[in-house]
């Protein structure tokens, strides 16, 4: 991929979507039904549906895996669920049978691993996505779903100017921001969710 030259030889915006695009599938084709561990969007939406409608779901990550949580919370909460994000004024406590779905890319955050540690303090699950299974925050987790993407963990960047498409750890957060569309889906169609009433409870105050 050109770094420079003139605007002719530069890929083009299509191009570069290509190319994003097909990292991220990628990393789906790598943890699709090539091994014995479930698929990452099988485990996510049975944790989901198991606490959809007797307990709260609470999101938690740093940066921007955190962001991509939040968008799942967002769309949870078009769906009917209760769903909090760690941190906001309003979330409550944490209890049984309440689910918290935190996110440590390279394996374990300090502060993520601290918030796993008190949600099962007090008897919540904890759904860990991680790219890293066999790291430290795994230990907390009730249930582990791996989406095996770079992150920053995977050492040195290229030196490569193509390297600076999805840089660091942007192609794990992009595959969760695919991934948690594919959970939406799926648990619409367990919930027997219209597109009608989904749209019905977004926020009129905009």
């Amino acid at each position: 991929m050109a770094a420079t030259g003139s605007a002719s030889s530069l890929p083009s915006m299509s191009e570069l979507a290509s190319h994003i695009c097909n990292k991220i599938q990628s990393v789906f084709s790598t943890s699709d039904g090539g091994n014995d561990r479930p698929s990452a969007l099988d485990i996510v939406v049975e944790e989901i549906a198991a606490v959809a409608r007797k307990g709260r779901i609470f999101v938690h990550g740093v940066g921007r895996e955190g962001l991509m949580l939040k968008a799942l919370c967002m769309r949870l909460a078009h769906l009917g669920l209760a769903a909090h994000v760690v941190g906001d004024v309003t979330t409550p406590p944490i209890t049984s049978p309440d689910l918290l779905v935190a996110s440590a890319g390279p394996g374990g955050f300090s502060t993520v691993e601290a918030i796993c540690s008190i949600a099962r303090t007090v008897g919540a699950r904890v759904l860990l996505l991680t790219a890293k299974p066999e790291g430290s925050a795994a230990r907390l987790a009730s249930s582990v779903a791996l989406v095996p993407a770079q992150t920053m963990a995977d050492g040195k960047e290229e030196e490569a100017p193509s390297s600076l498409l999805l840089p660091m750890g942007s192609l794990y957060e992009g595959a969760l921001f695919v991934l948690f569309e594919m959970v939406v889906f799926r648990v619409a169609e367990l919930l027997e969710e219209s597109p009608h009433t989904v749209t019905s409870r977004h926020t009129n105050l905009e």
